[in-house]
Formats: C-alpha cells, structure tokens, sequence
C-alpha cells in the first residue's frame, strides 16, 4: 500500500510517497500507525494527544475518509492496492 504525501509532512518524512505493509484485514488507523512506524519523525507533526491532528486530511483512493459515504474514518477498511493521502491544511492566494 502506498501513502502519498503532502507539503511539509513529505519534507519531514524525506519523501512524497511511502510503501507500507499491512497484514489481512486493515483500517486506514492500522495503516497511520504503519506510516508512523517507519517515520517516527512525523508523530509529533500528525498526532495531537494519540489521535490525528485535526487539520490534517486523509484520502483513500481520492476520498475524504471523514466525509466519505460510509463516514468510517480512520476505521474505514483498506486494501493492499489502495492509495492513502495525508494533507495539510492549503492555502494559496
């Protein structure tokens, strides 16, 4: 599974895109904390208090995962071929 990332996450993290494995049955959760397994620089930065920061938006497959039909959030299921997008707030002008 791929996590494509955005702005100064991907700065932190040294890279636009992240290659995660997860095991059978998986949530957009498990695949955050596999993310933050292999950047633990990106905790501090997509964390607030153990739960996703509230600025930041995650894709599955081109989807808000909070607005999405079902509205599972980060429990909604994903599979090894899925993209996930972790975005900061934007802003342009």
């Amino acid at each position: 599974m791929e996590w494509r990332l955005f702005a100064d996450i991907a700065e932190a993290a040294g890279s636009h895109s992240v290659e995660i494995d997860l095991d059978g049955d998986a949530s957009v959760a498990d695949a955050l904390e596999a993310l933050l397994e292999q950047h633990p620089e990106l905790r501090d930065t997509v964390l607030d208090g153990g739960q996703l920061a509230d600025h930041l938006t995650i894709l599955k497959n081109g989807q808000n995962v909070a607005s999405s039909g079902d509205n599972d959030g980060l429990d909604t299921e994903v599979e090894f071929d899925d993209e996930l997008a972790l975005f900061p707030p934007i802003s342009g002008g």
